[in-house]
């Protein structure tokens, strides 16, 4: 595989004639038409119907479950709880962009002993329609022993708070080798960066902020919802189909959930309406094949909106304190960070993840920052769009602001001071390679938007920055050359966001021809090599190298059988711009499309596999910049303009690239203004429902303006980057800066909504 500094040195930087284009989609017709099949379209003769049974309680023991009446009930063809389901062992199952144990994942599908949860799913029925399936989940009586719940971070780490798990001790990273917890406890782990002396930090400091910052559990919104349809067959085959972004982590989880052997089990990922990280996790696939296992017919499992909601993982809700240092001359001297995550009911929040990234755009000698893990009587968290770095950026990125406030300098010179680079080290340990932080800010500073005047009262402009580490993982890629010269791709790589143009146009551009000749598919986990999920922000970049593999590995292929037209050896062969050519010989010329159909002729079809496992990966900056204005009287956040500047690398499809950060945009813009659970004080979810759960539309929001640095990442052979989580990142603190320069007001807690504006203005004016 060549790198982009091979490229470099070839002169060929910015010369492709496919990546950087804007061709037509190749699935758009089906999506537009309704061709394309998603989860719940899945049919087949004898196709059973299943409806999940939800605890009411948020917190509660299961003394009994009987479903005797429900079996009884006509049109019921089988039922089953966690007795059902087989002892597993209790290993780590890793989930792409979050981790869990197989026994979590299987009590979060079923409960078995304890409920932790409003909305954790009991029992399940497969019956002949929905409605019978539906009546039948009411004559299934479960008593339950009904215990306190504990459903807030501070209720959930005092001293004696009612336990979870009464089992659980704090894994400290901290704690000396070798110390092990013994006191139970809601705090599942606690982990530290640490650098420098950062109490010398904070002396040298001329001036220093501290605020502490909250948010709450937010949906990842997803149109589509949670969908599985499995066949258990007769021969101990497992055959599911599933709305996922990951099918091989299904594979892998539904094997150890259910102790199938991982080859009797296939997974095929349907057409996906929405995901965001939200479905990388099994909640449905276990259920629907025991069911299937237990009647014997195919059966489907189909979540409501309030299943989706009360049952599916949100991200987490938080408490973080911030403390940051300073010099006149703006330099910062010192910053310490505390971050506490709600996990919900089991263990494994992005609190991991919001620690290593919150610091990031920032050079920073002297740090530390404290991560807690802590579960409370709420549905699994979930990974959501860069899990766990929104959060702490808007606590981060408010404090940098208050801090280049109280210097009296311009926020983007103060950031541009104290700027990352290639070679600096984050908290984590780990050293950036060739990044476009500088270069983000730098186009902030000199954008249009930034330097236009605002003009009227109670407007104001905010910026702030954003980082996320990106991914690699393994992917798989097969290529199939037809006659006619077009190209069969398939991939392991579920399509979200145009992932299927991308990385068909990765290969087109080796083999030298148009986009339209590639005809991509996603293949089941039969079809193609294990492939990572899709998410991480890696699909374009590593699907795309695995891809790139593969055509290379035919072009070889294809060398060979022009030497046998020529009568030449494969080495003195080239390839270039899409025709091959003798090097003995200038006259023996040949296209790529003229060769192929020459293959049957000369010792038949041509076809490639590649995988990719890339190691240097390139992570993102984005930095955003917003202009509200407050209504005071009403408390309404308008946002007037809104412009977000990200380093793409090389945009593979620069539409696509752009559409990943416009939505980046607006679901960051949704969580910082309107998005939250409003939880009953026993701990049920008061708003399950679109209608009620509060998604900003096109009409809440300006058009997105988007500039894209291309910075080219080291690490791939056309300099992609991938682009769809880090334009979360930056929204919350950037519209809270944008309020506080229009109003005044530093906003501590999210939602701004007009209530919480109202809040604190009244607050201000008691204070003055």
């Amino acid at each position: 595989m060549t790198t982009i500094s091979d490229r470099q040195s070839k002169g060929a930087i910015g010369k492709y004639k496919v990546v950087g284009t804007r061709p037509i989609r190749h699935d758009g017709v089906d999506k537009v038409t309704g061709r394309a099949k998603y989860g719940a379209d899945v049919q087949m003769a004898g196709l059973l119907h299943a409806k999940v049974l939800r605890s009411p309680y948020a917190h509660a023991r299961i003394k009994s479950i009987d479903t005797s009446k429900a079996e009884a009930l006509y049109g019921v063809m089988a039922v089953v709880t966690s007795a059902d389901m087989p002892s597993v062992e209790d290993r780590i199952s890793d989930l792409g962009e979050t981790a869990s144990t197989v026994g979590t994942l299987a009590d979060n599908c079923l409960a078995h002993e304890k409920i932790l949860y409003k909305g954790h799913a009991v029992a399940a029925v497969a019956a002949t329609s929905p409605h019978i399936a539906q009546e039948a989940l009411d004559l299934i009586k479960v008593e339950y022993e009904v215990l306190p719940a504990v459903l807030t971070l501070k209720d959930a780490m005092a001293e004696g708070a009612t336990l979870l798990h009464e089992g659980q001790t704090t894994k400290d990273a901290t704690a000396a080798p070798g110390a092990a917890a013994s006191t139970p406890s809601n705090i599942a782990s606690h982990l530290q960066f640490k650098g420098g002396d950062v109490e010398q930090g904070f002396r040298d400091a001329e001036v220093v902020v501290e605020r502490e910052l909250t948010t709450t559990m937010v949906h990842q919104g997803y149109i589509e919802p949670t969908t599985s349809t499995a066949l258990w067959s007769r021969d101990g085959h497992l055959t599911v189909w599933t709305s996922t972004q990951g099918p091989f982590g299904i594979r892998q989880q539904v094997s150890q959930i259910l102790l199938v052997p991982e080859s009797q089990v296939k997974v095929v990922p349907m057409e996906i309406g929405g995901g965001f990280g939200g479905k990388l996790s099994t909640h449905l696939d276990p259920i629907s094949s025991l069911l299937s296992k237990k009647s014997g017919r195919p059966v489907k499992t189909t979540m409501s909106r309030m299943d989706v909601f009360e049952g599916t993982g949100p991200t987490s809700g938080t408490t973080m304190r911030v403390k940051v240092g300073a010099k006149k001359d703006g330099r910062i001297t010192a910053a310490q960070v505390y971050l506490a995550y709600e996990a919900g009911a089991y263990p494994g929040s992005s609190v991991s993840a919001g620690a290593s990234t919150c610091l990031s755009p920032y050079k920073i000698e002297n740090f530390l920052v404290d991560g807690y893990d802590v579960v409370v009587n709420k549905p699994k968290t979930a990974a959501y769009r860069a899990p766990g770095s929104p959060a702490a950026a808007y606590a981060i990125e408010t404090v940098m602001d208050e801090v280049a406030d109280k210097l009296g300098m311009d926020p983007m010179d103060f950031r541009l001071k104290n700027a990352t680079q290639e070679g600096d080290r984050l908290v984590s340990g780990v050293t950036l390679p060739r990044v476009g932080c500088i270069e983000v800010e730098e186009a902030i500073k000199s954008s249009e938007h930034y330097n236009s005047p605002l003009g009227g009262p109670n407007r104001g402009r905010g910026v702030a920055m954003g980082w996320w580490f990106n991914a690699g993982m393994q992917s798989s890629a097969t290529i199939a050359v037809n006659a006619n010269g077009t190209i069969s791709l398939i991939t392991g790589s579920v399509d979200i966001g145009g992932t299927r143009a991308s990385v068909a146009m990765q290969a087109a551009e080796v083999l030298g021809i148009a986009a339209e000749d590639v005809n991509p598919t996603v293949g089941d986990t039969d079809s193609v090599g294990w492939t990572g999920l899709t998410g991480g922000s890696r699909t374009t970049f590593s699907t795309g190298i695995a891809a790139i593999e593969a055509a290379n590995k035919i072009i070889d292929l294809m060398k060979a059988r022009a030497a046998i037209i020529w009568e030449t050896q494969p080495e003195d062969v080239d390839f270039t711009d899409g025709s091959f050519v003798s090097t003995k010989n200038p006259d023996d010329k040949t296209s790529f499309k003229e060769l192929a159909g020459r293959l049957m002729a000369t010792g038949g079809p041509v076809s490639a596999s590649a995988a990719s496992n890339p190691t240097q990966v390139g992570s993102a900056f984005a930095g955003h910049i917003a202009d509200v204005e407050v209504d005071t009287e009403t408390g309404k956040v308008t946002v007037l303009r809104y412009t977000a500047v990200q380093d793409v690398g090389q945009a593979a499809h620069p539409s696509y690239a752009e559409g990943q950060i416009q939505g980046g945009a607006v679901q960051g813009i949704g969580w910082a203004l309107n998005e939250e659970y409003y939880w009953t004080d026993e701990g049920a979810i008061a708003n399950s429902s679109f209608l009620d759960y509060r998604m900003p539309t096109a009409l809440d929001l300006p058009m997105i303006e988007t500039v894209m640095i291309e910075v080219p990442n080291p690490g791939h052979p056309f300099g992609i980057r991938g682009v769809g989580e880090v334009p979360i990142v930056p929204p919350m603190a950037t519209v809270a800066n944008a309020i506080h320069n229009a109003i005044g007001l530093r906003m501590t807690a999210l939602p701004m909504n007009p209530a919480s504006v109202l809040r604190a203005l009244a607050e201000k004016k008691a204070a003055t």
